[in-house]
């Protein structure tokens, strides 16, 4: 009888951003956040 037993070590390290990644990933949630308010504001009107 053999036993095989397989051991994975996972580490998980933050990334640094880039001053451009950083800036990319504030103009992404700035659009977000417009879209949002702006299908609010159509649910507000139609309901």
């Amino acid at each position: 009888m053999t036993l095989n037993i397989l051991f994975f070590s996972i580490t998980i390290k933050k990334r640094e951003m880039s001053l451009e990644e950083a800036a990319h990933q504030e103009q992404i949630k700035k659009i977000y956040d417009e879209t949002k308010d702006r299908q609010i504001s159509v649910h507000r009107i139609m309901y």
